[in-house]
């Protein structure tokens, strides 16, 4: 009778230890892909305090008469296309982020075009109200960068855990799957060339 319990006794401490560890790493990883969603949150937050300078940017920029129209409308259209992308935090999976990025880049793309535009204008460069939002959109993009960098990190801290065994097991079974990361704009890795 003795021996029965002891069995008992070391299936239930087996049992135990099996859910504890099983719970404990499924709440690992439901913590983790929070920390991801959360993080993502702060990436579209700092994406969407840009779109939201461009209207004033490109208002102040219209003022001037004879500013180039197509720019502008290129900037407006751009900002269109970036904001009219959103990714749901659950399935940032490669080709979403890649769809993200490429609109983001775009809006990027079309901005530093208006700013080159800007250059020929020596009066708008000197209104207040134009230093003022060009000073907030390069504060952004710094945002942007540094948001980035962080969703990056989180994305790779809960890819790593969701690989590393057992952990994969649990997490092919409760269904985690890897996270997408931010990568650089093609021609990235080349400098640009500066000539004199």
């Amino acid at each position: 009778m003795k021996k029965i319990w002891i069995v008992l006794a070391v299936i239930a401490v087996v049992i135990f230890l099996g859910y504890s560890s099983v719970k404990n790493a499924y709440n690992s990883m439901v913590s983790m892909d929070e920390a991801v969603s959360a993080q993502w949150s702060q990436v579209e937050n700092v994406y969407q305090r840009r779109a939201d300078l461009i209207p004033n940017l490109v208002n102040t920029v219209k003022g001037y008469a004879d500013f180039e129209k197509e720019t502008l409308t290129q900037v407006i259209e751009a900002r269109a296309k970036a904001t009219s992308v959103n990714i749901n935090p659950q399935n940032l999976d490669a080709q979403s982020l890649k769809n993200f990025q490429d609109a983001q880049s775009g809006l990027t793309s079309a901005l530093s075009r208006l700013m080159v535009v800007v250059e020929k204008y020596p009066e708008l460069k000197a209104n207040q109200n134009f230093l003022d939002l060009q000073a907030q959109l390069e504060g952004t993009e710094n945002r942007i960068t540094v948001e980035r960098q962080k969703f990056n990190e989180a994305a790779q801290a809960y890819n790593v855990n969701i690989r590393k065994f057992p952990r994969n097991i649990f997490a092919g079974m409760f269904g985690f799957e890897k996270k997408a990361y931010f990568e650089a704009e093609q021609g990235a890795e080349k400098a640009p060339e500066v000539k004199f």
